[in-house]
């Protein structure tokens, strides 16, 4: 009875931060752990500070959009629509260079989780090799039949358990791997190394935890749970376990791979590099470890991302969220077909995902400076304006967002 009360409660505990368990399954993804490995594997913990100050900036603006939303009853987008001059260019604008991220996203999780499931077939039977096409061709049909006749709370329950799936293999294989602390702790003092790829590095950084596409779908998952003015404090309690689930798990991501990448040299070119890393260390269970951890992480991300569009189309308009429609499944449809881009392309999937995610970095000013217009606004928010903390903190998310756009403009452009 004992064991039953007690994963009741954690269930019920889970229960209470379903948005936020959906964000960390759709922030933490192929995505999250490229970047963070990546780093770790070419600066060690030296770019640590720029997941923390992005973490801090995450919950910021994930408690500015929840507010808004639970204020108003409105999405983020039809808010943006009604209460500016010019707001329909605006939403317009954000949906198009969002769509346009995820879809490159979406390329390079698919590229890599194929890759991994290629690598984990590979060491399962003895050197068998399934072509990554069909590897993708089966999570494409598997992923749109869910979708197809899925709903909302599925999906919530999906992501939990490969979020949970996904943190316990990292800390396993972080355990494994007992990289030096004091590394860790050294990575929190503010440096940008002198190399090519550091400012790249830094805006995917900031475009895989602090995302635009994280705030936008935020008062989308807030308004979907159906909470109200009353949830303010548990509103503040989901983006906080959001946010500290994000550093943490990413903090460990780059921590391993600065404990065996960054010593060997290795700069991560292609994620099955690390698994070929792991397996001396731990054996063939620390390489299956790493490969499901990945591949769940993949696939949380997978969901969100072929949602985006028509999500945020409903958002636009002000109209239900159905993604059993004919637009919202056509659109769907239509974000699977992108899932097979690196069966055609030559760039490998890790460099793609950083792209995309330095990409996303360019967006944040564009939803940042409305949502601090936005909450300040006394006749849209009445007594629940923002306090002079929670607009310190604004402030500076927008003064961070200018200087990472600047970062992966210099680096890309």
């Amino acid at each position: 009875m004992g064991n039953k009360s007690l994963i009741k409660k954690i269930l019920l505990g889970l229960s209470a931060v379903g948005p936020g368990l959906f964000l960390i399954g759709y922030n933490i993804g192929t995505g999250s752990v490229t970047t963070m490995a990546k780093t770790g594997a070419e600066f060690g913990m030296s770019l640590f500070w720029a997941v923390v100050l992005s973490c801090i900036f995450t919950y910021v603006l994930m408690v500015a959009y929840g507010k808004v939303t639970l204020v108003t009853g409105r999405t983020a987008l039809f808010n943006f629509k009604q209460e500016f001059k010019w707001g329909w260019i605006l939403s317009l604008y954000i949906i198009l260079v969002l769509i346009i991220g995820e879809l490159l996203a979406l390329m390079g999780v698919m590229g890599i989780v194929a890759d991994l499931v290629q690598e984990g077939v590979r060491l399962a039977f003895n050197g068998a090799i399934i072509q990554r096409g069909w590897i993708i061709l089966f999570f494409v049909a598997i992923l749109t039949f869910f979708l197809w006749f899925g709903r909302y709370k599925a999906f919530e329950k999906v992501l939990t358990v490969l979020v949970i799936l996904m943190g316990l293999s990292f800390m396993v294989v972080f355990i494994m791997v007992r990289p030096d602390m004091m590394d860790i702790l050294s990575g929190m003092v503010p440096s940008i190394p002198d190399t090519p790829g550091a400012l790249g590095l830094i805006a995917a950084i900031t475009g895989t935890t602090c995302s635009a596409a994280v705030f936008v779908m935020r008062s989308t998952v807030v308004a979907e749970k159906g909470w109200g003015i009353n949830d303010l404090k548990k509103e503040k309690t989901d983006a906080f376990v959001s946010a500290f689930m994000m550093l943490f798990l990413s903090g460990i991501i780059m921590a391993v791979a600065a404990g065996t990448l960054h010593i060997s040299g290795m700069k991560l070119d292609d994620t099955v590099e690390m698994i070929s890393l792991f397996e001396p260390l731990g054996g063939k269970l620390a390489a299956f470890v790493l490969i499901i951890g990945i591949t769940g992480a993949g696939l949380s991300t997978i969901f969100p991302i072929v949602l985006i569009a028509p999500w945020l189309l409903a958002d636009y308009r002000g109209t239900p969220r159905n993604i059993h429609s004919k637009s919202s499944r056509v659109l769907i449809i239509g974000a699977m077909v992108f899932a097979f881009g690196t069966v055609f392309l030559e760039e490998r999937p890790p460099a793609l995902m950083v792209f995309s995610q330095a990409f996303q970095a360019c967006i944040l000013p564009a939803v940042a400076v409305p949502m601090f217009i936005l909450i300040n606004k006394q006749k849209l928010m009445g007594n629940n304006k923002a306090s002079a903390k929670l607009n310190l903190g604004l402030v500076a998310v927008i003064l961070f967002s200018l200087l990472t756009t600047w970062f992966a403009i210099t680096e890309f452009i």
